[in-house]
């Protein structure tokens, strides 16, 4: 009877003090990954597994019923302990990634997945990235203002290991992503502004030296080359997701009528808003960019009520790297950014990607609750 009791009022507590917009947007999103999924992926499964027609779809609706489980229990789970598991899942999603280059599993020329015989493929950075934050912003809270300077070169410090180790992988679109959101947090901590863009000039060039002169970096060379000049290489699944976008025009083809997720691999994942484009047409696109505009100003806006530092950075560069995350996988379907695999969070096809999405919810739900100062 206790328990019942208690579960109520932590229930009670936890409704009564959500953010109930963003919830509402999350689970939104959910829905119409489940949608999209459906059409994008039922064709894949007949024609290339010649199985089930809905195979890829019973595997999203058991990502995306664990990926609400998990945005649940990190929502309702109490501050302090959302942080010391943060701190936790942090050191073990980073030994998992130290692991890939041994252990992982090579796909299309990267190896970025462990296949661990107790979980499917998963890609531990998908994972790792709602941790990172946290600790990022763990670092940068520091309040001493003797150790000013110190803060940002521990924060890069903690970076540094998964940048290298998604580098060698190699994943640069991830290693473009986390660094952006690092950028971000240092930039809205107050750093000098001076200091700030010497560090980024340096960063940019060091990144330009190792994409000319090293070797084994030699495909972003030819990817960026490819995306200036696309008579210079192949460059066959921009042009039939361009296609696809043109094909669709501002009302699409209807339900069932494209033929991109049949044309291209990976369509379901890499490019879902090119599928989504030719068949729903522009106007979906234009609505999925409003939900995420509507997404970055609620949270903005509780960000504006409140004075812990370290609360403002969490919930910031959560909501900052699902944004850009968005921007990149929408900028590489219209082909104003080069090809870099990035999936489009809460409604591409992959489990990996739905959970670690499903945390930054869950710590976004949590930390903007009416309680939280």
């Amino acid at each position: 009877m206790l328990d019942n009791k208690f579960l109520n009022n932590l229930y009670f507590n936890w409704w009564r003090n959500l953010d109930k917009t963003i919830l509402t947007i999350f689970l939104l999103l959910f829905t119409l990954g489940l949608l999209f999924s459906l059409l994008s992926t039922s064709l894949v499964a007949s024609d290339r597994l010649n199985t089930n027609n809905y195979f890829f779809f019973l595997k999203h609706c058991i990502f995306i019923s664990i990926g609400i489980f998990t945005m649940f229990f990190f929502s309702i789970l109490e501050k302090n302990k959302l942080f010391l598991l943060s701190y936790l899942f942090f050191l073990i999603f980073l030994i998992s990634l130290t692991l890939v280059p041994f252990i992982g599993t090579e796909v299309k020329g990267s190896k970025r997945w462990l296949d661990i015989f107790f979980l499917p493929r998963f890609q531990p950075i998908e994972i790792l990235k709602p941790f990172i934050i946290v600790v990022i912003a763990t670092s940068l809270s520091f309040e001493n203002k003797n150790y000013q300077f110190f803060k940002y070169f521990v924060s890069f410090l903690l970076i540094l290991p998964i940048i290298i180790l998604l580098v060698s992988q190699p994943d640069m679109g991830q290693t473009v992503l986390i660094f952006l959101t690092w950028l971000s947090l240092i930039f809205i901590s107050g750093i000098n502004l001076y200091l700030f863009f010497i560090f980024f000039i340096f960063i940019l060039f060091s990144v330009l030296s190792l994409v000319i002169f090293v070797p084994k970096f030699e495909y972003i060379l030819i990817r960026i080359t490819t995306f200036l000049n696309p008579s210079s290489g192949n460059n066959y699944q921009s042009e039939k997701a361009s296609e696809a976008i043109i094909s669709g025009g501002f009302f699409g083809k209807g339900i069932g009528e494209g033929v991109l997720k049949n044309n291209v691999p990976e369509a379901h994942t890499d490019y879902i808003v090119s599928v989504i484009s030719e068949e729903f047409g522009a106007i979906m696109i234009f609505f999925i960019l409003l939900i995420f505009l509507i997404f970055l100003y609620k949270t903005f806006k509780n960000i504006s009520y409140l004075k812990n530092d370290k609360i403002k950075f969490i919930i910031f560069g959560c909501s900052i790297i699902i944004f850009f995350q968005f921007l990149v996988h929408l900028g590489v379907n219209i082909r104003i950014l080069p090809t870099t695999g990035m999936t489009l969070p809460f409604l591409s096809y992959g489990g990996s990607s739905i959970v670690g999405s499903s945390i930054l919810a869950g710590i976004i739900l949590n930390l903007t609750k009416k309680n939280i100062s």
